[in-house]
């Protein structure tokens, strides 16, 4: 009992409703091999859920929060995976950021429950470590042309600012305003579940 109660890993319900919907879509974009660096990890579940279906594949996850490291932490050493590195610290808008390359980059559910200086910093740092055509790769909920696009999404966007200011729903055009300044092309969008987002950038050549 006292095992289970001192166990550090955090459990995110919205995990197992997105991540098979999402590694549909990593299947087609991510490289066979390299170094995948995920932003905002969170608790560590998708990492692991990703770094088991893609073998050849090295993971990098990292999350600002130490609580979420420590669970990440637990998540790998509870996986046996041998292709996870240890999280490392790093939060998207305070560069720079304590790695130097990657070869794809993926981002889930960041850009709403952070200010918007988050979402510079993770097109101006994704833009410094990721080649010509590597992919960076966002999940989410978004606004389009500045409306919702469903009734949960505005009362979810509302709910958001009422607890932080900063945070809410992004608007895609200004999403992808930011990702051209960046060095990114215009985004291939896929609609996900629960009225999400996939949203795959690359690097411009």
């Amino acid at each position: 009992m006292d095992g289970v109660m001192d166990d550090p890993r955090q459990r995110a319900p919205s995990v197992a409703r997105n991540r098979d919907p999402i590694l549909k879509v990593l299947r087609r974009v991510l490289p066979q091999r390299g170094l995948a660096l995920e932003v905002a990890s969170g608790s560590g579940e998708h990492v692991i859920y990703f770094a088991k279906r893609f073998p050849q594949l090295d993971f990098l996850p990292s999350d600002p929060d130490e609580t979420a490291r420590s669970s990440i932490v637990a998540w790998i050493s509870h996986s046996g995976l041998s292709n996870i590195l240890a999280p490392i610290a790093l939060d998207a808008g305070a560069p720079p950021w304590p790695v130097d390359k990657a070869d794809a980059i993926i981002c889930i559910n960041m850009a709403h429950i952070t200010p918007w200086s988050a979402t510079e910093g993770l097109f101006k740092g994704a833009g410094c470590l990721l080649g010509s055509g590597a992919p960076l790769y966002l999940y989410g909920p978004y606004r389009r042309n500045g409306v919702h696009t469903a009734e949960s999404n505005q009362a979810f966007d509302e709910w958001l600012r009422e607890n932080n200011p900063e945070w809410g729903l992004r608007d895609l055009e200004r999403v992808t305003e930011c990702a051209a300044l960046n060095g990114f092309i215009q985004p291939e969008i896929d609609e996900m579940p629960a009225n999400n987002l996939s949203l795959l950038f690359r690097r411009r050549g």
